[in-house]
């Protein structure tokens, strides 16, 4: 996933403020009474948050499941001389050496998960490498998004070195959304470019959903929001952000 993309993903995702995100999981802990000092970023991309987070004092660990954006998150950080801790690991999958304070998932990085089985197992490795009381924050793409705003549209932009067409087939008895991305880069100096394509497949899940599954995990939701503010998220939210719990482990109550 993502493995020719990821040489180019920063730019054609320029739009998106790392500072802004960071402030918002900040405002985020800071309102559910957390106070994190290691963080796991789960699905952690190039590490652009991961990064951020990292600039502001936290103790990092980023966790992907694509070399090839591992490759690019660990040269930000050379670059930097940022201490973080990358792992290559499938999110279904993700093993640490201890617990941490906080777990994040953003960017709708769940949403690539089909199958609600594989929700269910994030959120039982989410619980065991909480520590009691940790905080669990992701992000998730909506079926109105999907539907309404995506649909089956298409969607192209230039850059300075790079170029895209982004083809959406959405298929709402399935609440899959299919992504269908060819891409440009220009190779070196020279005035050609390299065509790649890669197709990609996200799920919408409700809200129900998700809330048992995180029930199951032993997980207690204390918050969705619409996109990234603090207000409650509608039938016409197009991202919603939830905010879990770590409450037992083992069939047992945490200490609170």
């Amino acid at each position: 996933m993502y493995q020719e993309f990821a040489r180019v993903y920063d730019e054609f995702m320029q739009e998106i403020s790392y500072v802004e995100w960071a402030d918002y999981i900040e405002r985020l802990w800071e309102h559910h009474g957390a106070k994190p000092s290691l963080v796991l970023d789960l699905a952690c991309g190039t590490g652009g948050l991961t990064l951020e987070l990292c600039r502001r004092g936290y103790e990092m660990i980023g966790a992907d499941m694509s070399d090839s954006m591992l490759n690019e998150a660990m040269g930000k950080a050379k670059r930097e001389q940022a201490n973080i801790l990358y792992l290559q690991q499938d999110m279904r999958e993700f093993e640490l050496y201890g617990t941490v304070d906080s777990i994040l998932c953003t960017c709708d990085s769940l949403n690539y998960l089909l199958d609600s089985r594989d929700i269910q197992q994030v959120f039982a490795l989410v619980n065991l490498y909480l520590n009691p009381g940790g905080t669990f924050i992701f992000d998730l793409n909506t079926d109105y998004k999907y539907k309404e705003v995506l649909g089956d549209s298409v969607f192209a932009d230039t850059y300075e070195h790079s170029a895209f067409i982004w083809q959406n087939y959405y298929y709402p008895e399935e609440h899959i959304n299919e992504y269908q991305v060819t891409f440009f880069e220009q190779m070196g100096e020279q005035p050609c470019y390299r065509r790649y394509e890669e197709i990609h497949y996200q799920r919408a899940y409700s809200v129900e959903n998700i809330t048992h599954l995180l029930e199951e995990a032993g997980l207690k939701l204390e918050a969705i929001y619409d996109g990234f503010t603090t207000d409650p998220s509608s039938e016409q939210s197009e991202r919603i952000c939830f905010v879990a719990r770590e409450i037992k482990k083992n069939g047992e109550n945490s200490d609170e």
